[in-house]
C-alpha cells in the first residue's frame, strides 16, 4: 500500500500526547520544571502540527494513515481532512491557552495534572482523526477518563457533587454508544466509516430499520456530549464548578459530539444513502433549536458569570445543530465559522471569569441582582463625595477582555461571531424554494440569542466594573492574562481574514456534501482486471 505524503504527521497527534503523558507519569509532581517543560513542549509540537496537516488538507485533499499498512476496512486507519485538521488546531490553540493559564497555580492544585491533560488532548485529537466507530468508542473513552480527574481537578464540595452527576452521565452515555455500534455492526458488518458510506445504499428493509435504531441509539450517545435539549441539564452546573483550565477545556470537548454527528450524518446519511437519506435531520434541527431556547433563558436568568459561560455554550451548541439538521452547504458553511469563533469566545470567558471574580466578595453576582430588585436603603438622598476615581489598568485590561467577550457572545460586529450569524441568516433567506417555517424560527433565535446575550453582558459588566460591591484589585499574573488576550486576538483576526477564513469554510462545507473524496481516499481501488493473455505465434 503506497505511503501519501505527510501521512506520518496524522498519527502523531495521538501518539505524541501518549507518550509524554506515560512518560511524565514515572516522576514525581514535585519535578514540576520537568514536567511542564515536557507538557507545553508536546503542546506547542501539537499546535505546529496541526496547522501543517490545515494546510496540507486545504492543499491536497484528506490524508490517510493506515496504521500498520493494513488496508481499510481491515486495519485501522486515521484520516485527516479539512474538518478534522480544523478542530485539531482549535484544540491545539484551547491547550496552549488553558495549559498556560494553569501555570500560574492550577497545576499544582491536584495531583498528575500534566499527564491527565496530555491524555485529554490524545482523546480529543483521537476522536477527530479515527476513521472507524470502534476507535472512536476507544479514544471517547480515554477523552472521559481524563475528563473526569480535570473536573474532579482542585477539590471542593462543588466539583464533587458535579462529578457525581457529570460521571454517571457520560457512563451511561458510553453504554449507548456500545449498544448502537453493536447493531450496526450486527447489520453491516463493519464499522469503517468510508466503508459504511458504501454499504449502507445496498441495505435490506427489515436490516435498513434495525440499521437506524442502532445509528438513532449511538446519535443520543453524542447528543449528550454535545448537550442538545433536554439531555443537557448536567452542562451548567458541571462547567461552572470545574476549574477555570479545565472549563475552557470542556468547550473543545462539546464540540466532539457537534463533530461526529456532522460528520456521520453527511457521510452516511446524505444524499447517496438511499432511503436512509436525511435520517434524524428533523430531530437534530428541532432539538437545536430547543436548545437554543433553552440557552437563551438560562442566559438571561444566569446570576454568576460562570452559569452565564455554561449557558452560552448550550447556545452554541444548539445553533450548530439546527445548522446540521438543515444540511444546507452554504449554512453548515457559516455553522463552521460560528464554531470557531464560539469555542475561541467561551475559551476566552471561562479563563477571564476568574481573574475577574478573584478580586470580588463571594456572591456578589446574586447580591446585585437582588438589589436591582428590591433596592437598596442605605444611602438615599446622599451625595457621594467623590464622582470618580482613577481605574487601575488591571482592571481596564480585565474590562477591555469582558467588553471584547461580550460582543463575540452576543454576535455583534464586527468580530466574527457577527460575521457568521450573518453567513448563516443570508444562507437561510436564499433558498432555492421559499423560506420555511424552521428557517425563520432559527433566524429568529439566532437574533433573540445575541441579544439575551449581550442584556446578561452589560448587566454582569456593570455590577462588576462599575458599581462593584466591596471589590479589591484583583491580583493578576501575566501568565495567567496573556492566554485570554491571545484568544481574543485570534478572533480579531479572524474578522481581518474573514474571506479567507470563509472561503476555507465554504470548501469544508462542500467537502462534506461530496463525500466520495473521502471515501476514496480510504478505501484502497479495486484492483485492475488483468489484460487478456495474448496468444503466442504459430500456437
Amino acid at each position: 500500500m503506497q505511503t501519501p505524503p505527510l501521512s506520518f504527521l496524522v498519527v502523531l497527534p495521538v501518539l505524541l500526547p501518549l507518550m509524554a503523558g506515560a512518560f511524565l507519569l514515572l516522576f514525581d509532581d514535585r519535578l514540576r520544571t520537568l514536567k511542564v517543560t515536557v507538557s507545553l513542549g508536546t503542546i506547542l509540537a501539537l499546535l505546529a502540527m496541526a496547522v501543517t496537516l490545515l494546510v496540507a488538507t486545504d492543499r491536497q485533499g484528506a490524508i490517510v494513515q493506515a496504521v500498520g499498512n493494513w488496508p481499510a476496512p481491515f486495519g485501522i486507519v486515521l484520516v485527516a481532512d479539512r474538518l478534522s485538521a480544523m478542530m485539531l488546531v482549535l484544540t491545539a490553540l484551547l491547550a496552549c491557552a488553558s495549559f498556560v493559564f494553569a501555570l500560574a497555580r492550577w497545576h499544582r492544585a491536584g495531583p498528575r495534572f500534566y499527564s491527565i491533560f496530555l491524555f485529554l488532548l490524545m482523546g480529543l485529537n483521537g476522536a477527530f482523526l479515527t476513521g472507524d466507530l470502534f476507535n472512536l468508542f476507544v479514544f471517547f473513552e480515554v477523552m472521559l477518563a481524563a475528563s473526569y480527574g480535570l473536573v474532579l481537578h482542585g477539590s471542593g464540595i462543588a466539583r464533587v457533587k458535579a462529578g457525581l452527576h457529570y460521571i454517571p452521565i457520560n457512563l451511561v452515555a458510553s453504554s449507548l454508544f456500545l449498544v448502537g455500534v453493536s447493531l450496526i455492526y450486527g447489520v453491516t458488518g463493519t464499522l469503517n466509516m468510508a466503508d459504511l458510506a458504501g454499504r449502507i445504499p445496498a441495505i435490506g428493509e427489515e436490516g435498513r430499520t434495525l440499521f437506524e435504531a442502532g445509528a438513532a441509539i449511538l446519535a443520543v450517545a453524542f447528543l449528550v456530549k454535545a448537550a442538545m435539549w433536554p439531555l443537557n441539564f448536567w452542562l451548567p452546573t458541571t462547567y461552572s464548578a470545574a476549574s477555570a483550565p479545565a472549563a475552557a477545556m470542556f468547550a473543545m470537548m462539546t464540540k466532539v459530539g457537534i463533530y461526529v454527528i456532522l460528520r456521520l450524518s453527511l457521510l452516511l446519511f446524505g444524499a447517496d444513502s438511499g432511503p436512509s437519506a436525511g435520517f434524524g435531520a428533523h430531530w437534530l434541527l428541532y432539538g437545536g433549536l430547543a436548545t437554543i431556547a433553552f440557552g437563551t433563558v438560562g442566559v438571561l436568568a444566569s446570576q454568576s458569570m460562570p452559569r452565564l459561560a455554561g449557558y452560552s455554550v448550550l447556545v452554541s451548541s444548539g445553533t450548530l445543530l439546527s445548522a446540521i439538521g438543515f444540511g444546507d452547504a452554504a449554512i453548515i458553511a457559516g455553522a463552521l465559522y460560528y464554531l470557531a469563533s464560539s469555542t475561541l469566545a467561551i475559551c476566552a470567558f471561562f479563563l477571564l471569569i476568574e481573574l475577574v471574580e478573584r478580586g470580588r466578595a463571594a456572591g456578589a453576582d446574586v447580591i446585585a441582582v437582588s438589589m436591582e430588585v428590591f433596592g437598596d436603603g442605605e444611602g438615599a438622598g446622599q451625595v457621594e463625595e467623590e464622582v470618580g476615581t482613577a481605574l487601575p489598568m488591571t482592571m481596564a485590561a480585565l474590562g477591555g477582555a469582558f467588553f471584547i467577550c461580550a460582543l463575540l457572545l452576543a454576535g455583534l460586529p464586527p468580530l466574527p461571531g457577527f460575521l457568521a450569524k450573518f453567513a448563516m441568516m443570508s444562507a437561510l433567506m436564499t433558498p432555492s424554494e421559499g423560506i420555511s417555517g424552521s428557517a425563520w424560527a432559527l433566524i429568529a433565535l439566532l437574533a433573540l440569542s445575541g441579544f439575551a446575550a449581550l442584556v446578561a453582558m452589560a448587566r454582569t459588566g456593570i455590577t462588576t466594573f462599575w458599581v462593584p460591591m466591596q471589590a479589591s484589585l484583583p491580583s493578576v499574573k501575566a501568565v495567567e492574562f496573556a492566554p485570554v488576550a491571545g484568544i481574543l486576538v485570534l478572533c480579531v483576526a479572524m474578522t481581518v481574514f474573514g474571506s479567507p477564513v470563509m472561503r476555507f469554510m465554504t470548501e469544508t462545507s462542500q467537502a462534506l456534501h461530496a463525500p466520495s473524496a473521502y471515501v476514496g481516499a480510504v478505501m484502497p481501488a479495486p484492483p485492475a482486471a488483468a489484460a487478456p493473455a495474448v496468444p503466442e505465434a504459430g500456437r
